[in-house]
């Protein structure tokens, strides 16, 4: 029982959600306990001739660690919004406004703690929490205690495939800065064609009126990249753990 709950304690230490700093470290590992006395009817037998000795140290350290990289997944699909909406607060003028985030305990600008917020309810929403119960639960037969480990290859995709955050989450952000250019664009115009406006001093209030109302509009596309990067992560769990191709 030990080794199938360092598996499942990995994957609640990173898991959106049941991760944040909000949810107490007792509720975190009756989760983890509950879970594991759910799945341990469905796992093969370990073959660990002896409890307290270095291997089986070594095979709990490996059990953590593939909970932790599949949970991982899981919080680089969230931080994907957290950054886009960072990257909106800076381009905009809103970043000046900035709130404590439960999850890491760091000051970040609102706007990206509201895009947080909504990820997470669609994360919930579509059911991620399931999913992720049932990659881990999958996890087992992929990857049996004691007798199989990830390859340096795989641990290199896992690494590679974080670069789609920053991809997603440029892409996101991508029609509010280019709306922000063309605002832009127009103060220079204004600037250039009556020199005797001060530009300067309207020009940061209007921005950020602007940003509000860029990030209105839209917000309309904000579920479809959820859903896009949520299918991307699920689909790369699954070659990660020999599923699906």
């Amino acid at each position: 029982m030990m080794l199938p709950f360092m598996r499942i304690s990995g994957l609640f230490a990173a898991m959106v959600g049941i991760s944040a700093k909000t949810v107490s470290p007792p509720i975190r590992a009756l989760l983890a306990l509950g879970l594991t006395l759910v799945i341990i009817p469905a796992i093969p037998p370990v073959k660990v001739p002896e409890l307290f000795n270095a291997g089986t140290f070594v095979i709990a350290i490996q059990q953590l660690i593939i909970g932790l990289a599949i949970g991982f997944i899981s919080s680089m699909v969230l931080n994907t919004f957290v950054l886009a909406g960072q990257v909106v607060a800076m381009q905009t003028g809103l970043g000046f406004a900035s709130i404590v985030d439960p999850v890491n305990g760091i000051n970040v600008p609102a706007v990206g703690q509201f895009y947080l917020i909504l990820a997470t309810l669609l994360f919930w929403t579509f059911d991620g929490h399931l999913a992720m119960i049932q990659m881990i639960a999958m996890s087992f037969e992929a990857f049996p205690i004691g007798e199989a480990w990830w390859t340096g290859e795989q641990f290199e995709s896992l690494a590679l495939w974080a670069g789609w955050m920053f991809v997603a989450a440029v892409t996101i952000s991508l029609a509010p800065i280019v709306s922000l250019l063309i605002v832009n664009l127009a103060f220079g115009v204004m600037t250039k064609a009556a020199p005797q406006l001060n530009i300067f001093s309207i020009g940061f209030s209007i921005a950020q009126i602007m940003g509000l109302v860029i990030i209105w509009v839209t917000m309309g596309n904000f579920a479809n990249h959820f859903e896009d990067q949520w299918l991307r992560a699920q689909q790369f769990m699954c070659e990660l753990l020999y599923v699906c191709s």
